[in-house]
């Protein structure tokens, strides 16, 4: 039963599962982890980002990029593109089954909480300062750090020397965290497509109590900046044979 696909899809659904709920943790009123802030988030992300990738893994993706972004610069790195729509499909599915258990989870605490703001933030991104070419060049810049970290994390010159099996889903995590503090704070750093147009399109469609509007006039900026990023990446990869 396992396969790369549902490795993809599992994989991003307990990404966003554990990363949104830390976003709802802090965010809703009357949540015990309210107001608890962006070291919370942050770090609260970059579990999410193991553990998706350890049950990628298991479920049947070698792969477990649950991002299209690195699933792009992947692609751009070895010239394939065969697995880019496939995997991408999986990940944004996963992505808005995650977000909404999230939204069954802290059921309660829609109603509770007055700031339609907030709630969308417990989904998907928004800019700290709305500024559509800073935004997207901040999405890129952070994106082409992740994935191009990435890469290096698995390379022949770092994995091919020693790193022990294993130990990869737990450096992708601490690059993820260090992502998010250093470049996180502009627009929430999306960094992956599916993470913010999943449960953007979960918020849309499910009876949040008390929600606002989805946001869409931002939603192509968390797609295009993390693609660009990723893309810019590949072939920084493919020119320094990383």
């Amino acid at each position: 039963m396992n396969s790369a696909w549902l490795g993809e899809f599992f994989g991003t659904m307990i990404l966003i599962l554990l990363g949104d709920g830390v976003v709802a943790g802090v965010l809703l009123k009357k949540s015990k982890a309210e107001g608890s802030g962006w070291m919370v988030i942050t770090a609260g992300w970059a579990f999410a980002v193991m553990a998706g990738i350890f049950v990628s893994i298991a479920c049947g993706s070698s792969d477990a990029h649950l991002n299209p972004a690195v699933t792009l610069g992947m692609a751009v790195r070895a010239g394939s593109f065969a697995k880019f729509f496939p995997y991408l499909v999986a990940q944004v599915l996963g992505a808005m089954v995650g977000a909404a258990l999230v939204w069954v989870h802290f059921l309660p605490h829609w109603k509770e909480t007055p700031d339609q703001g907030a709630k969308l933030g417990c989904f998907c991104t928004s800019p700290a300062i709305r500024s559509s070419l800073n935004n997207l060049v901040s999405e890129i810049i952070a994106t082409f750090a992740l994935v191009f970290v990435v890469g290096a994390i698995f390379s022949k010159a770092v994995a091919g020397s020693g790193l022990a099996s294993g130990l990869g889903p737990y450096l992708v995590g601490s690059l993820v965290w260090g992502v998010g503090l250093s470049l996180g704070g502009p627009t929430g750093y999306a960094i992956n497509p599916a993470r913010d147009f999943g449960p953007r399109l979960a918020h849309a469609i499910l009876p949040v109590a008390g929600k606002g509007g989805s946001d869409w006039g931002y939603a192509p900026i968390p797609i295009l900046g993390p693609l660009a990023g990723g893309a810019l990446a590949g072939v920084a990869m493919r020119a320094l044979g990383i």
